[in-house]
C-alpha cells in the first residue's frame, strides 16, 4: 500500500485480497479504508505483517453480502500501521 497516494480509500472486496504493509509512510499520518463486501460475501482479506491491532489481535472483517467495515489507521514513527476496525457500519 502506497500511503503517499492515499490517506482515505474505499475498496469492494469481489474476491479474496490482502492489505500488503505500507509503505512511503509518514509518522503521524491518519486516515481510514472503507471496505465493502460485494454482494456475494464472505471474502476475506488478511494484513500484512506491518499492520498492528490492539492487543496483537488481528481482527476478521465482516462477512455478510454487502457489509461494510472501516478500518481507522495511524502510521506509528517506525512506518507501521496501528489499525482499528470498525464492523458492520450501517
Amino acid at each position: 500500500m502506497n500511503m503517499a497516494d492515499f490517506i482515505n480509500a474505499k475498496v469492494t472486496l469481489g474476491g479474496d485480497r490482502t492489505l500488503g504493509n505500507p509503505f512511503n509512510t509518514k509518522a503521524g499520518q491518519t486516515g481510514y479504508i472503507r471496505i465493502i463486501q460485494d454482494a456475494t460475501g464472505n471474502r476475506t482479506m488478511p494484513f500484512g505483517a506491518n499492520w498492528k491491532f490492539p492487543g496483537g489481535i488481528t481482527p476478521a472483517l465482516s462477512t455478510a453480502a454487502n457489509a461494510v467495515d472501516m478500518l481507522f489507521y495511524t502510521i506509528l514513527p517506525d512506518g507501521t500501521a496501528l489499525g482499528s476496525l470498525v464492523k458492520d457500519v450501517q
